[in-house]
């Protein structure tokens, strides 16, 4: 009987300790939440694993905030897994925008562009797929590739059609 009274007093300090801290045990506050939500590609979501493009001629961009920009920081960082399950931040970051969106399917459905269903994405279009709650996004290099993360578990070059249900596109830029 002691010991569980022992129990409870030392349950009850750290609690009282843990509640003090701010700490809150399970309570969710507003600075929990992540700017983007991570979203893990699976090997269910790609449509065409053998979609993946041969490095593209190099140029020499060195202007940011452009369509050639925005290709130009994925191609810089082509094999890192950096931002491997934030897709929205990486397209977000290539184009060095200042609008933030949760997630990619946020971004496809908000009133940020208009969107189109149809045609052949321009070269720094945001291309979106709806693959998981939180959606895909990646940036068109214009000729019907895009530059994404999760193409094999790193940001790579692929065919549109490496990634399952294509939602559509987005012009790119730098809002």
């Amino acid at each position: 009987m002691r010991f569980r009274k022992l129990g409870q007093s030392v349950a009850s300090v750290v609690l009282a300790a843990v509640t003090a801290a701010g700490l809150g045990l399970g309570t969710a506050t507003a600075d929990e939440v992540p700017d983007e939500v991570y979203s893990r590609i699976t090997a269910a979501d790609v449509a065409d694993p053998t979609a993946v493009l041969p490095d593209e001629a190099d140029s020499d961009i060195s202007i940011a905030q452009t369509a050639n920009g925005a290709v130009k920081w994925y191609k810089n960082r082509k094999g890192s897994t950096a931002h491997e399950g934030y897709c929205e931040r990486a397209a977000r970051l290539s184009w060095n925008r200042k609008t933030h969106h949760p997630s990619a399917i946020d971004h496809w459905r908000s009133s940020d562009g208009a969107r189109h269903t149809t045609g052949t994405p321009p070269r720094g279009a945001f291309v979106f797929w709806n693959i998981s709650s939180y959606g895909h996004v990646g940036i068109a290099d214009g000729n019907g590739g895009v530059w994404a993360t999760s193409v094999n578990g790193k940001i790579g070059h692929v065919k549109q059609g490496y990634f399952k249900n294509y939602l559509g596109w987005k012009k790119g830029n730098s809002n």
